[in-house]
């Protein structure tokens, strides 16, 4: 039987318990970060809770001290194949909790199961759990330690199993950093009785929270060191667990998606086609995020937009194979706005933006949707070339993924190398989120992009003083070769004031002027006239960075990335690009000479 204390938790129920709950014990309540990653750019959506908190975790002081815990919206397409079924998400809310070389083993598991057993009240009786099961050959040993305190509170030997590396094992990011064994947490969604032994391929069995041991250091000749700070990363699927808790048969139906999901079944002429149903919904939800967030991100043929572009065409095939008349998404769009703009404000603010930009690009699709699936029919009489999957893409907009799944359907394959090569002749090799992947620490951790990063404040300052004091930051990619710098402004620069920004910031670099940093709270920060460039995103405490004098600054922003210690060694700024980037922001890229 379900659990009646559990069946009537919604998603901001849980949330708020959980944030509640960990706010008692001590942790600072972080709000959530862009879902575009700052300054990174190996990987192109936050796919996890833990990904800006990364600098921290690698012994950056964090403002809101060791202990932390917030609730991060995650972006994840490398399974994007999976999404139809009753638990895979593109979109999904991460809840988690933190501690920067504070607690580790013994009080995370302790918080986890006090939350899970008294917050949540699931009897122990429903719970199971996977630890590290080690690795000799690292000098790894076997996580005793983390079995030990499940037994010390009451959960059975028989519902304990250790599992390998691939199970219970997280990193490092990349090919060396920190990375340890976790411990997960399932939980036994079925009306029977669960067994009294854990069997982890029993899919009745739902993976709810995952707390991560970072313990060790990888070196690069593959070794396993002992870290100086130990870390807790945690990491628990909000959408996941609110749906086992309610005792539903798959993620579409819990509190948030209700609505979208009726939505759609009263647009479409096909009810029973579950797995389309669920991708439109999945896909525009995602897309409305994605629309929706701080950094302003259209639907293009590269990067971030690519992806982006992806989900709407995909949700728009989806949709007409359903049914769904005439331009749908904005009307979705609509829904998912309504159910969760209590929470993430910024859909609210950007409601406009959102529904303009999803009827805009399905029009764009819809017009040669039919005929790209008639020119899909002509060649899939055998396998897919790259030429043709090429044509298909340049010609009727469809993403290869869209052709892939399309050959799929009828047993064909795709020369996806054929087809690469075809569209690296006109423009730059997209990367997908599939592609992409974190490999640990930002990209501003070398000198010559720590540069690029304190040349972004300079280029922030002039910007406002040649153009007003209208220009606020929009976003940022900055790499070792170059910054990009996206800003509130409505019309393109002219000569005269390009110049005149360069010259701005070549008189401050020419002045070698020093760069100071001070913790404050965020009234502090504004009361001295600190810009920030996202307020949604600070905590409690944050670093405020300024160039120049302490009474008359160049610059003085809210920041939390690396700085160099002054900027005459910056070198000569020059703007090599200034373009649209949407409605109301420009982007500039510059170089360092």
């Amino acid at each position: 039987m379900i659990n009646l204390e559990l069946s009537m938790i919604t998603s901001p129920q849980l949330r708020q318990k959980y944030l509640n709950f960990f706010q008692k014990n001590g942790h600072t309540i972080i709000p959530a970060a862009s879902l575009i990653p700052q300054n990174d750019p190996t990987v192109l959506f936050t796919t996890a809770g833990m990904h800006p908190l990364v600098p921290y975790l690698l012994g950056e002081r964090h403002p809101g001290g060791n202990r932390l815990a917030d609730v991060q919206k995650c972006i994840r397409t490398g399974d994007i194949d999976e999404v139809g079924d009753a638990w895979h998400l593109t979109f999904f809310e991460m809840l988690g909790n933190w501690s920067l070389g504070d607690y580790f083993k013994k009080e995370a598991i302790e918080m986890s199961f006090e939350f899970l057993t008294k917050e949540l009240n699931i009897p122990i009786e429903k719970l199971a759990v996977s630890c590290f099961a080690g690795e000799p050959e690292n000098n790894i040993p076997r996580d005793d330690e983390v079995a030990g305190i499940w037994e010390s509170l009451g959960l059975p030997k028989s519902r304990i199993q250790f599992l390998n590396r691939e199970s219970n094992w997280w990193g490092p990011a990349g090919q060396t950093g920190p990375c340890g064994p976790d411990t997960e947490m399932f939980y036994w969604a079925d009306e029977e009785a669960a067994p009294a032994r854990f069997d982890p391929t029993d899919n009745r069995w739902v993976e709810i929270w995952n707390d991560v041991f970072m313990q060790y250091n990888k070196t690069e000749n593959g070794k396993y060191e002992p870290l100086k700070q130990k870390n807790v990363d945690t990491g628990m699927g909000l959408e996941r667990t609110v749906a086992v808790l309610n005792g539903c048969k798959s993620v579409f139906e819990i509190d948030e998606f209700k609505p979208i999901v009726e939505k759609i079944k009263k647009l479409a002429q096909t009810k029973d086609d579950i797995k389309s149903i669920r991708i439109v919904a999945d896909h525009i939800r995602a897309a409305t995020f994605i629309l929706g967030d701080e950094k302003g991100i259209e639907p293009s043929n590269i990067e971030q937009g690519y992806v982006l572009r992806r989900l709407i065409r995909r949700a728009v095939r989806y949709g007409k194979m359903i049914g769904i008349d005439g331009i749908f998404t904005f009307k979705i769009a609509e829904v998912v706005i309504k159910q969760l703009a209590d929470d993430y404000p910024e859909l609210k603010q950007n409601k406009d933006f959102i529904l303009e930009q999803l009827a805009r690009e399905e029009e764009k699709f819809s017009l040669t949707l039919e005929k790209g699936l008639k020119e899909f029919e002509k060649i899939s009489t055998q396998d897919i070339s790259g030429h043709d999957a090429f044509v298909l893409f340049s010609t009727y907009g469809f993403p290869l993924e869209i052709t892939t799944e399309l050959a799929t359907e009828k047993n064909l394959k795709v020369d996806e190398i054929g087809f690469r090569q075809e569209f690296a002749k006109h423009q730059e090799l997209s990367r997908t989120a599939s592609a992409g992947k974190f490999k640990g620490g930002l990209a501003d951790n070398s000198e010559q992009t720590t540069k690029y990063h304190t040349a972004a404040h300079l280029l922030d300052a002039a910007l406002r003083q040649v153009l007003g004091d209208h220009v606020f930051q929009k976003g940022s990619n900055i790499t070792a070769e170059r910054l990009r710098f996206d800003f509130s402004h409505s019309e393109k620069l002219t000569d005269e004031q390009k110049k005149a920004v360069e010259d701005l910031v070549n008189a401050q670099i020419q002045q070698n002027l020093p760069v100071t940093m001070a913790e404050m709270t965020l009234e502090e920060a504004k009361k001295i006239g600190a810009l920030g460039v996202f307020e949604s995103k600070y905590g409690e405490k944050v670093k405020v960075y300024t160039i120049g004098a302490a009474g008359n600054p160049f610059s003085r922003e809210i920041c939390g990335g690396p700085h160099v210690e002054n900027i005459g060694g910056l070198g000569n700024f020059k703007i090599t690009k200034e373009e649209s980037s949407s409605s109301g922001v420009r982007r500039i890229k510059a170089i360092l000479g």
